[in-house]
């Protein structure tokens, strides 16, 4: 990574900082981009060190910013701040694997589900949740083992964690995630001023001991995906439920958030820790099955927890659309929106085994048991992402999902078909043999 070539200007911490983020705002200071070096910096503007490392201090506080140690501290991939487009992220021509959303082709079609005539006036509800949400998503989590007596909705899956964690931590809190997990996940801790500590996987779910540890080091919340892990695809198995369990049970203090994102397109059965402790939440959004503009994710919980998140929305936007509330009733109802999503779900999986299946043909190792995305460990992200867009393929480079495993690249399989698949093997055998960079070799 190249320094920046924008001009830092300021004399206190603050000017400084604020210099960085208008750099940031105006799009002179790519995602990524890396900083000058605190010495250099307070050397060409003639301020102490100390300043500079305070500057970068409220950065990084602001969510901006992020130490890579010896690699030094560079703008984050997504920072919390609108800035000018760079245009397009993926350019014509190029297959968009890196996405992470569903193929449109397989979403279910509106039209034929809704007439709006049949809608009526868009009046303000009487209640967070509709009363037929309410009762159909009681029974939904009912029948996968989850406790749904206090329930809410939010405007999507993260828009959920966000509340969640804000009903619940305070700034300088620390939050166990999955390593390698979500980038939502790991900007909103950082937007929020939480501290990440990663968990490690496996093919079961999150480790036992690896989450012990994050929780006896004073963790304050756990994440965890029950299936359709992003971005390696893990579906926590009943096993690994109930080792986490007795964990948790040591810590019955710890708040606990469970992502489903995926439940409908995910045809293993539903292994979770709801209730392992005081404080819990189980949330399952609408998009990925049914279509990234559908903003609704149903929330069980716990009393005290489901409260403070009504509570936060009573007195903030007031409710979640209600228009969109009664669409997920009619989705959830309509017999043909049921065909739908399962040949989708079929579909994802056909082509997420395929992709694997044709990968470990060419003595490449993939994981993706569930969901849209396959992880593919690499040597080098840098020269595979590369590799791929020469040949006309976008995946995403799992810097993006990484604190400390391994690298690896992710690959959605939206934009893949099975004519397709054996091209995309072909070119990431020829990407991953790319000989490493020095730093790789002894």
């Amino acid at each position: 990574m190249v320094a920046i070539q924008y001009r830092v200007q300021g004399r206190t911490a603050k000017q400084i900082a604020d210099s960085v983020e208008s750099g940031i705002r105006v799009g002179a200071l790519k995602p990524d981009a890396l900083l000058p070096s605190v010495r250099a910096l307070a050397g060409e503007l003639e301020v102490a060190a100390g300043t500079v490392a305070a500057a970068y201090r409220l950065l990084r506080d602001r969510g901006l910013v992020e130490a890579r140690g010896r690699h030094g501290t560079h703008v984050r991939q997504r920072p919390p701040l609108a800035a000018r487009s760079g245009g397009p992220l993926v350019q014509a021509g190029v297959i968009d694997l890196a996405s992470g959303q569903p193929d449109p082709g397989l979403l279910p079609d509106l039209d034929s589900v809704l007439p709006l005539a049949r809608w009526g006036p868009a009046a303000a509800p009487s209640a967070v949740v509709l009363p037929q949400l309410l009762a159909l998503g009681r029974d939904r989590f009912a029948a996968d083992g989850v406790p749904g007596a206090a329930m809410t909705v939010a405007s999507g899956g993260l828009d959920a964690i966000h509340r969640l964690l804000s009903a619940q931590l305070r700034p300088g809190d620390s939050v166990a995630v999955e390593d390698p997990g979500w980038p939502n996940v790991l900007d909103l801790i950082t937007a929020l001023g939480l501290r990440a500590r990663p968990v490690s996987l496996d093919s079961e779910g999150p480790l036992p001991e690896s989450m012990r540890a994050v929780l006896r080091a004073g963790a304050r919340a756990v994440i965890i995906t029950s299936r359709a892990q992003n971005p390696t695809g893990v579906a926590l198995t009943h096993k690994r439920a109930d080792e986490l369990r007795r964990v948790l049970a040591d810590y019955a203090h710890i708040f606990v958030i469970e992502d489903d994102h995926a439940a409908e397109l995910v045809d293993v059965p539903l292994a979770t820790v709801a209730g392992a402790t005081k404080s819990w939440a189980f949330v399952r959004s609408t998009s990925k099955p049914y279509g990234p503009d559908l903003r609704v994710a149903t929330i069980a919980g716990d009393d005290a927890t489901i409260a403070r998140v009504d509570g936060r929305v009573r007195v903030g936007s007031g409710w979640v659309s209600t228009l969109l509330q009664r669409l997920t009733v009619e989705l959830w109802t309509n017999p043909q929106v049921a065909f739908v999503v399962a040949h989708a779900a079929q579909t994802y999986a056909s082509r997420r085994q395929q992709l694997i299946e044709d990968l470990a043909r060419r003595g490449i190792p993939a994981t993706g048991d569930t969901g849209l995305n396959v992880w593919v460990p690499v040597m080098d992200e840098t020269s595979v992402v590369a590799g791929l867009l020469q040949a006309g393929w976008a995946v995403a480079p799992g810097a993006r999902f990484r604190q400390t495993s391994h690298p690896g690249v992710r690959i959605t399989v939206s934009g893949l078909t099975s004519a397709t698949i054996p091209t995309l093997a072909d070119h990431l055998a020829t990407a991953v043999t790319v000989p490493p960079p020095s730093r790789y070799t002894t």
